[in-house]
């Protein structure tokens, strides 16, 4: 009966990341969801130009968030205190050097994305595009500030 207990206990606390991703997955596809609204209304998108548009749009938006995610939750891990504190200046100009060069990468797939779009949208909806998703941000940045003061 104890052995039961516990197994119980163990499949439990194995569910909880589980539970989390999930919950976590939703969140990413509703926010997701929204932005492809937002930009769509924002830009004015004809349907043929959506239709072209989105799948661009969406390559280069996976390729930014594997970069600012994945190898800047790396950066921020390896620029803990207690990690800053034991770095010698080799390290510091080997980190600076990784984190450059994520920038560029950054700056890269932006200028390819922009030049694969021209012939998609007119410019006046490319520059209105980074406005959109400035604006995009800042809205989303706001309510979980207001979500946070309201608790």
């Amino acid at each position: 009966m104890k052995t039961y207990k516990q197994l119980l206990i163990i499949l439990f606390l194995l569910s909880i990341p589980v539970i989390a991703q999930r919950h976590s997955d939703e969140k990413s596809e509703k926010i997701k969801a929204l932005k492809i609204s937002f930009i769509t209304t924002e830009l004015s998108l004809t349907s043929d130009e959506a239709a072209r548009f989105w799948p661009v749009y969406n390559v280069f938006d996976d390729k930014q968030f594997e970069i600012r995610h994945l190898k800047m939750r790396s950066f921020k891990d390896k620029m803990s205190d207690e990690n800053l504190s034991k770095m010698n200046d080799k390290e510091a100009a080997s980190l600076l050097a990784e984190m450059e060069s994520s920038e560029d990468e950054l700056y890269q797939i932006r200028k390819k994305f922009i030049s694969s779009i021209k012939g998609i949208l007119p410019p006046i909806k490319i520059i209105k595009l980074k406005k959109a998703e400035i604006d995009f941000n800042r809205k989303l940045l706001q309510q979980y500030r207001d979500k946070g003061q309201n608790k």
